[in-house]
């Protein structure tokens, strides 16, 4: 091991304040000298983070926790700027990430494990069959490593919605992440009396029809902030570049299917110091939506690749993975992560453009995403990928919110990081019925009815999307009372979906 990195190092590549010299430096030799981490690449990780504090805040790696001291201070106005140095570095290694040196991956077939893995099922009794014989596939695989399934589980393509799985380090499955890379959910509680509601429900309606965009085309011209067009991965790959322009197009828009944005009142039943909220009740808005055009081509090529690259029996096909030592898997890791911030930055343009409108700024938001890969450690130390393909992440110090459906409460919850779920918990309440059988088995008035005996505002939606189509959500929750801790409850009031268009895919 060489010598310390030095303070000297580190401003080199950046203008770190005084005062945060000590934590600096040991988070970059923790790295380098018990993680045994390259100086080279503790630096290049330094100055990743420095660049988008946001994205390694709100995710779990190894320097989180400095990531959130760092992007608190950006919120609070204070940034720490790259030196020309460190902006070169951003230049050379991240736009690139080298990729013309990995060789491209070579066609392999391969057979399922004999002896599978054991894996736990929370709230067994809410899942159907189809959904358990996917997961006995997934965790089947020579790759696998551990798995889960979580009580909102359904069946899906390749792994079940709901599904959780741990793979080797350097193995990535796409259709294991889903069609909607980094699907996520959004809330903005502001500091409003619940009763604006009832005073307002007309202005509310009106401002959440006019910053909302819905439709597998939907586009929309007036911007925010549209700075994540400005990431040096959009040059990363042919693919991503040629959807670079699309993706400009959507920003700030939402899907079909399950996407919403509501208005509706959050009631917070502690003062947890995560959540860093009052007990009380506030006036909330949620949104649910991932990463549009971009991520469903991205999934729609990789995966095809994957099962090119990757041979298998016929019911484990689409769970093909991609090796990220190979020039395929590393264009899916950077198209994939590209993805999640993506997604974010619709929902923070949804958000930023209503709480413009509303006149207020928030007191808290919250976010936090599925249907995406994260590189992990597992309990007993193994290095691996978790796939969450509909779970949400649920680490001890993670905040997450589990949605209900249009007429059932939504949760935000704090993880447990219990170590059978692989800190992992439910994306929502899941569905009991295809679209198909909603289409043909419930009808436009039974969903009124509920709506009414709720109180429930709908703009737009469909019969898939009505709420005797969802799981309920209470025995949802009450399955993974070992996975989350319950900090408030989401009422949705004001719903925004896509227009009824049964001729139009779904996205989720």
């Amino acid at each position: 091991m060489d010598t310390p990195i030095t303070i000297e190092e580190i401003n080199y590549l950046a203008n770190v304040p005084e005062s945060l010299h000590a934590a600096f430096l040991r988070v970059a030799n923790g790295l380098h000298e018990r993680a045994k981490y390259p100086k080279e690449k503790v630096l290049l990780m330094l100055v990743k983070m420095l660049n988008d504090p946001k994205k390694y805040a709100y995710s779990k790696n190894k320097v989180t926790n400095l990531a959130k001291t760092v992007f608190d201070l950006k919120k609070a106005g204070t940034e720490i700027p790259l030196t020309d140095a460190g902006k070169e570095l951003i230049y050379n290694e991240e736009a690139v990430l080298t990729l013309e040196e990995k060789e491209p991956q070579k066609k392999t077939a391969f057979n399922l494990r004999e002896d599978n893995l054991h894996y736990a099922v929370f709230g067994k009794e809410h899942i159907e069959e189809g959904a358990l014989a996917q997961m006995e596939t997934a965790v089947s695989l020579p790759i696998s490593v551990a798995g889960a399934l979580m009580p909102d589980a359904h069946q899906g393509y390749g792994l079940p919605i709901g599904g959780v799985l741990a793979t080797e380090a350097d193995k990535v499955i796409p259709y294991a992440v889903g069609v909607d890379i980094a699907c996520r959910m959004c809330m903005s509680v502001f500091d409003i009396p619940t009763d604006y509601l009832k005073r307002e429900p007309h202005f509310l309606k009106k401002i959440l029809t006019e910053n909302t965009k819905f439709g597998m085309g939907g586009e929309t011209a007036r911007k925010y902030d549209e700075s994540i067009m400005d990431q040096a991965e959009w040059e990363a790959t042919k693919t991503i570049r040629s959807l670079k322009d699309k993706a400009y197009r959507q920003l700030g828009t939402s899907g079909t299917g399950n996407h919403f944005v509501e208005w509706g009142i959050v009631e917070v039943f502690e003062n947890d110091p995560l959540l860093n909220l009052p007990k009380g009740e506030y006036l909330s808005l949620l949104s649910h939506s991932g990463s549009r055009g971009f991520g469903g081509n991205v999934a729609n090529y990789y995966s095809k690749l994957a099962m090119q690259k990757t041979v298998l029996p016929k019911q484990a096909a689409h769970l093909a993975w991609l090796d990220l030592n190979t020039e395929e898997g590393q264009e899916y890791w950077i198209a994939m992560n590209l993805a999640g911030d993506y997604a974010s930055a619709n929902h923070h343009e949804i958000h930023n453009k209503m709480a413009k409108s509303l006149g207020e700024k928030p007191l808290k938001i919250i976010e936090n995403h599925h249907n995406f890969a994260w590189k992990e450690q597992l309990a007993d130390g193994r290095e691996v990928i978790v796939h969450r393909k509909g779970a949400t992440p649920a680490g001890s110090d993670e905040l997450g919110i589990i949605p209900g459906s249009m007429a059932q409460p939504g949760y935000v919850i704090r993880g447990k990081a219990n170590a059978a779920s692989i800190s992992s918990a439910s994306h929502g309440a899941g569905r009991l019925l295809s679209r198909t059988k909603a289409f043909t088995t419930t009808t436009r008035s039974q969903m009124n009815k509920i709506l009414q005996d709720n109180g429930i505002q709908l703009i737009g939606g469909d019969l898939d999307e009505s709420p005797m189509v969802y799981k309920n959500i209470e025995d949802v929750i009450s399955a993974q009372s070992e996975l989350v801790h319950v900090l408030a409850r989401f009422s949705p009031k004001i719903v925004r979906m896509a227009d009824a268009n049964r001729k139009e895919g779904r996205e989720d």
